[in-house]
C-alpha cells in the first residue's frame, strides 16, 4: 500500500543528472535519501525541505522549485512580500530603496517587508507564553523546516510549538485584507513571497496546522537578487525613490527579527537560540531526554546564521548579518517620533483582525519512525528491525544505498530492501556459498548503477 503524502517538497530531485555520489544521502538529518540503481531517491515523509542535500550536491542535480515569475502578471494588484534578509544580499553602496525602486519596475505594485507582521507577533507570542507557561520549553514555529523536523523526527515535543502563525503569514493576512478595505477584489490580489530557502516554499504550498495560505506564489531570492542586480548593472541607477504607494520601514528590532537571536532576545524568561539544523537536533535530542527543562523560550533555526544562510541566498551569510545589523543601527539612531507613524496606525487598526487570525491548528507528528498504521504490525517490524541490527556490522559505510544500518534495517522491514544489500553481509553469504560473485554484483549493480561498474565487465 502506497504510504499517505504528508508533505509538499520544493526540493527536486533530477535523475538524468544525478551521479549517485551519495553526498545528499551522507548530510541528510533525516536520513530521508537511498541511492537505487545508481540515482538518489527521496523518501517523501522524512524529507524536511532543509537544503542540505541542494548544497552537497556537486552536480547540480537537485533544484528548488519556484513559481514562474510571469505568474505575478494574471493579477491586477501584484505584491512582493520581502525578507528583510533580501536586503543584506546586495553591496552597502546600494540603497534600500534603489532595490525597491527596481522590484516596482520589474512590475510589483506594491513591496511590504514579511517582518512588519513581528509588531502583532511578538505580543500574540508573550500572550501564548503566559497562558501556555507550564509546558517548557515552549519552541517557536518561526523556521518551517524545524516545525517539520519536530513533526517527523521529535514527534513528542509538537505539543511545544508555539500555535501562532509566522509574520509572513500574518504579513499576508495584512495586505489583503488593506488592499480589499480599499477597494480590491480578493481575485484581483497576487501576493508573492521572495523565500530565501526551500522550506518557506513548502511551508506555503502545504501549510502546517492551517488548511490555506494567503500567499499565491514563491520566488526563490537568489532569482529575484539576479534580476535586480542585472537591472542595475545594466544601467537602472535608481532615483533613491521609491514610487510604491505603500512604503513601510521596519523598526531595528523586526529588521534582525529573521536573524539569530531576533525571536529569544524580545521574548521573557530564559531563552535560547539555537541555529543550523545538526546543533537544532543535538539541542532536541537533550530536551527530548528531559535535559535543559527549565528553558521557556526555544528559537530553532534550520540554517547557520537563520535566514541569513538560506539555500536561496546570493550573498555570503556572515556579511549579511553585518550589513543588516548595520543597517538596523541607522535606523535606531534615525529614529524619529513621526518615523513609523503610518504603518504603526495602519496595523494597529487591523489589529484585532489579525489577532483573530493569529492561531493554527494543532501541529500532528508525523513520525518517520513509525514502520506501519498497523499498530500489530508496526510491533511486528519494530522486532524486524531489532533482530536485522543483530546481524549487520553498525559501520555505516552506506555501501548498501542507506545512509546507516538502522535505516538498511528498516528498509528491510518494509520490504524497500534485502538483508544482502549489506556488503559484509554478502562476504559472510560468499563464504558460505550461500552467495556467488556474480550474484553479488548484480546486487551492487541495482544499487549503484551500471555505469559504475562498466570497467569491470568481462
Amino acid at each position: 500500500m502506497m504510504a499517505v503524502k504528508y508533505f509538499h517538497h520544493a526540493l527536486k530531485f533530477r535523475k538524468e543528472v544525478c551521479i549517485g555520489c551519495s553526498h545528499c544521502m551522507n548530510v541528510c538529518p533525516t536520513q530521508a535519501i537511498r541511492i537505487h540503481g545508481g540515482k538518489a531517491e527521496l523518501t517523501d515523509n522524512r524529507c524536511v525541505d532543509c537544503g542540505k542535500c541542494y548544497r552537497a550536491c556537486p552536480v547540480g542535480a537537485i533544484i528548488v522549485e519556484q513559481d514562474d515569475f510571469s505568474r505575478i502578471f494574471e493579477f491586477e494588484h501584484r505584491v512582493a512580500l520581502i525578507p528583510n534578509v533580501l536586503m543584506g544580499q546586495f553591496p552597502e553602496q546600494v540603497s534600500i530603496n534603489q532595490i525597491r525602486s527596481v522590484l516596482h519596475e520589474l512590475g510589483f505594485t506594491h513591496i511590504f517587508e514579511v517582518e512588519h507582521g513581528t509588531r502583532v507577533l511578538e505580543g500574540a507570542m508573550k500572550q501564548y507564553m503566559e497562558q501556555h507557561g507550564r509546558k517548557k520549553p515552549l519552541i517557536s514555529t518561526f523556521c518551517p523546516a524545524v516545525v517539520r523536523l519536530i513533526q517527523v523526527r521529535f514527534p513528542g515535543l509538537t505539543d511545544n510549538l508555539i500555535l501562532l502563525k509566522p509574520p509572513l503569514d500574518i504579513a499576508a493576512t495584512y495586505f489583503r485584507k488593506k488592499l480589499i478595505d480599499e477597494g480590491a477584489k480578493s481575485k484581483e490580489i497576487g501576493m508573492f513571497y521572495i523565500t530565501p530557502c526551500a522550506a518557506k516554499i513548502a511551508a506555503v504550498k502545504s501549510p502546517v496546522g492551517d488548511d490555506t495560505s494567503d500567499i499565491d506564489g514563491v520566488i526563490n531570492m537568489d532569482f529575484i537578487f539576479n534580476k535586480v542586480y542585472t537591472s542595475m548593472k545594466q544601467g537602472h541607477k535608481g532615483k533613491n525613490f521609491c514610487q510604491v504607494p505603500s512604503l513601510y520601514t521596519l523598526q531595528p528590532e523586526e529588521m534582525l527579527w529573521s536573524l539569530t537571536e531576533g525571536e529569544s532576545s524580545r521574548m521573557p524568561g530564559r531563552s535560547l537560540a539555537i541555529d543550523e539544523i545538526n546543533n537544532v537536533i543535538e539541542f532536541l535530542e537533550k530536551i527530548e531526554n528531559g535535559e535543559n527543562a527549565d528553558i521557556d523560550f526555544l528559537e530553532l533555526r534550520a540554517c547557520d546564521q537563520s535566514c541569513a544562510g538560506g539555500i536561496l541566498t546570493s550573498g555570503n551569510r556572515f556579511f549579511t548579518v553585518e550589513r543588516l545589523r548595520n543597517q538596523a543601527r541607522e535606523v535606531e539612531m534615525e529614529n524619529l517620533p513621526h518615523y513609523h507613524q503610518e504603518v504603526d496606525e495602519s496595523m494597529e487598526s487591523y489589529r484585532g483582525f489579525l489577532m483573530e487570525n493569529i492561531g493554527v491548528k494543532k501541529v500532528l507528528p508525523r513520525s518517520m519512525e513509525k514502520l506501519d498504521e498497523d499498530m500489530k504490525q508496526a510491533l511486528l517490524k519494530m522486532q524486524m528491525v531489532r533482530d536485522i541490527m543483530a546481524l549487520l556490522p553498525s559501520v555505516d559505510c552506506g555501501l548498501c544505498g542507506s545512509p546507516t544500518c538502522n535505516a538498511l534495517a528498516q528498509d528491510i522491514a518494509q520490504g524497500r530492501a534485502e538483508i544482502t544489500h549489506c556488503i559484509f553481509i554478502q562476504k559472510k553469504y560468499e563464504q558460505k556459498d550461500w552467495l556467488n560473485s556474480k550474484d553479488s554484483m548484480e546486487i551492487l549493480k541495482e544499487i549503484w548503477g551500471e555505469e559504475k561498474f562498466g570497467s569491470q565487465k568481462n
